[in-house]
């Protein structure tokens, strides 16, 4: 990519909407995911800036994402809640949306969740969808998911929107925990909602695409220990030992 080609991506006035995309050795990830960004921003026609915080990296995912017209804050300290607190700090506009490295929401997605922040909305998420997930044991997983999120309300932490002012109001993510944060955000900003009668929505269709990579890397048997650990012992959730499910990869 050219340098004039990465310049008009920059936008340099005061944007309308602040994507902050946590990040964590993605540099090969982010290339597509911000190039979805920047074809979904400019087909909207919303002034739009993409921030990217470099996730105590220690590969190319600072240059990638300067490269693909992103802005870059660092947070060195290893924990998904405090990198999204980061970005939101940094970020300009007063509406946000939090999108993962490996997630690829569409225009009309991006368009429904704009115009129900409009509308009154304090925040919300949407359902996801998952590319060729390998088995009946992961589809099933994903269904099941999707079922609890619409009957809870509950954002999946791939692709999560909402006011400034709620989310300064609740308190952002919650830094006691290193996994599940984004459910923590969903009630907190339900029950906030209901306070000042601005509804925390699940958007149904279309649905947030994320990577099913966590299929290949992790077994069965994991994924359902992983589930009960923290469906029977929550405070697991404060440990980003006990959470390596969300911090591991192969080879790493």
């Amino acid at each position: 990519m050219g340098s004039a080609e990465v310049a008009d991506r920059v936008y340099q006035g005061q944007p309308e909407l602040s994507v902050i995309i946590p990040a964590h050795e993605e540099a090969g990830e982010l290339p597509g995911t911000l190039d979805n960004l920047c074809v979904v921003v400019a087909e909207l026609g919303v002034p739009a800036e993409i921030i990217v915080v470099d996730n105590a990296s220690r590969d190319a995912t600072a240059t990638t994402a300067l490269a693909h017209g992103a802005r870059v804050v660092s947070e060195r300290h290893r924990q998904i809640a405090r990198a999204r607190n980061t970005g939101a700090r940094a970020a300009r506009a007063d509406r946000l949306l939090f999108v993962d490295a490996d997630t690829w929401p569409a225009a009309e997605l991006v368009a429904r969740a704009l115009n129900a922040l409009d509308g009154g909305a304090c925040g919300g998420g949407a359902m996801v969808s998952m590319p060729a997930l390998p088995g009946r044991f992961y589809r099933w997983g994903l269904a099941t998911w999707n079922a609890l999120a619409r009957r809870l309300h509950l954002a999946a932490g791939c692709f999560v929107f909402v006011r400034r002012d709620a989310f300064t109001a609740v308190g952002g993510f919650d830094e006691r925990y290193y996994a599940g944060d984004e459910v923590l955000l969903s009630r907190q900003l339900a029950r906030w909602g209901r306070r000042y009668a601005r509804p925390f929505i699940l958007i149904e269709s279309p649905p947030v695409m994320t990577s099913a990579r966590k299929a290949v890397w992790f077994s069965p048997l994991q994924h359902l220990a992983t589930v009960g650990l923290v469906v029977l012992c929550p405070p697991a959730m404060r440990s980003r030992r006990l959470m390596w499910f969300w911090y591991g990869r192969p080879g790493a």
